[in-house]
């Protein structure tokens, strides 16, 4: 259905089950990737095929929270590849079960660097050279919490509200320069992690990664040229 022969793409957390389903995807499209992850051996152990044939970069130890980490890899790319033309970010984490005045500052800190602040981390390093280009693609994952806070759960909430607005920003400062930023929201994604940590919910009203990786390829085409600044609702019955 998508067609991304020729195009380099960056997808930040490719060693989560999200990560995954979005790098497959790209994959399958004809893209060549620039994987990272944090971790310093999973890329090798979840693509063992593409450490070896060297279509791919495959980029472990990169902290997306940490700018010359993220630096140090998109410089490493760009080297090795030439161009940058979509991030696919699906770096993100989720913490809850505490009232605001019983959870720990650390969590608030922990939640909106994971969230928030890598998003804005890889967009300022893939931006330079998407603008060199003329047109680029940035897709990051928000979540449906940012749409509304619920109890024990406001600091998640407020870190992926964040990367909304965040989006929004970018969209506006990018968007006139041919680069566009959007960005998915899902709800529960069934995982086997949620399907052990929540064994009585029904996963079959859940979104499952990959139908989620076929909105960041669609966000990521020629097609989604108009969609600028949008947070997409991707979270079917959850």
């Amino acid at each position: 259905m998508f067609d991304f022969t020729g195009r380099v793409v960056v997808v930040a957390g490719a060693a989560g089950n999200l990560g995954e389903a979005v790098a497959r995807a790209f994959d399958e499209a004809g893209a060549r990737l620039v994987l990272l992850d944090r971790g310093s051996d999973r890329l090798a152990a979840l693509y063992p095929q593409w450490a070896r044939a060297g279509h791919h970069l495959l980029l472990p130890g990169v902290d997306a929270a940490d700018e010359a980490s993220v630096a140090a890899a998109v410089g490493t790319a760009l080297e090795r590849l030439g161009r940058i033309d979509v991030l696919a970010n699906t770096v993100g984490g989720w913490r809850g079960g505490a009232l605001i005045d019983d959870a720990a500052l650390q969590t608030w800190d922990l939640l909106h660097d994971l969230n928030a602040r890598t998003a804005l981390i890889l967009s300022r390093a893939v931006a330079p050279a998407m603008l060199e280009q003329g047109e680029g693609k940035i897709v990051h994952t928000a979540a449906r919490a940012a749409l509304a806070g619920s109890a024990r759960s406001a600091a998640y909430s407020a870190s992926k509200a964040a990367v909304v607005r965040l989006v929004e920003g970018l969209a506006a400062e990018l968007g006139p320069k041919g680069i566009n930023v959007n960005c998915v929201l899902p709800g529960t994604i069934d995982t086997p992690q949620n399907r052990a940590a929540m064994p009585k919910a029904d996963p079959g009203r859940w979104v499952p990664p990959g139908a989620i990786a076929q909105v960041f390829l669609f966000l990521a085409s020629e097609a989604a040229r108009p969609i600028n600044g949008a947070a997409i609702p991707v979270y079917g019955q959850s």
